[in-house]
């Protein structure tokens, strides 16, 4: 029996793709408003409390979602103390902050993997008219969808 391992055989050289990530991630953190995004979710990450009562809201949440998906009825009370939570939370600017800035680094995120995938799709950089959906990918495209 053969014991020794064998690399698997790669065709893409990793070198040019860490280079242009780098570039990307460059672009990224250069970005006027990166830092005031930035700033916020390290305001969030800093506050124990916050973070503690988003982590409980989440649970409150899954659960919620978990008893949904097993058929079990969610009561108007559980339902009610879910939306004081929530309200109570959104109530802080911190954590409204951190919410918002986190959505838009996930659009971006999104956008990223989308145009990445596409690519491994198609075999070729995407264009315009490779998507299914009103954008280039990283912004309007100015339609009105």
């Amino acid at each position: 029996m053969n014991t020794e391992t064998t690399t698997p055989q790669t065709h893409l050289e990793m070198e040019p793709v860490k280079k242009g990530t780098d570039q990307l991630c460059e672009s990224i953190v250069n970005q006027k408003g990166f830092k005031e995004l930035f700033s916020k979710i390290d305001a969030f990450m800093t506050d124990e409390k916050l973070k503690y009562d988003y982590s409980m809201l989440n649970d409150r949440g899954a659960l919620l979602q978990q008893k949904q998906q097993a058929g079990v009825e969610i009561t108007e009370e559980e339902i009610v103390e879910l939306d004081k939570l929530s309200e109570a939370f959104m109530a802080n600017p911190v954590a409204k902050n951190f919410i918002e800035a986190q959505e838009e680094f996930q659009q971006v995120q999104n956008r990223i993997n989308q145009v990445i995938t596409k690519t491994f799709e198609i075999g070729r950089v995407p264009n315009q008219d490779d998507f299914d959906f009103c954008s280039d990918g990283f912004g309007d495209c100015g339609c009105s969808n």
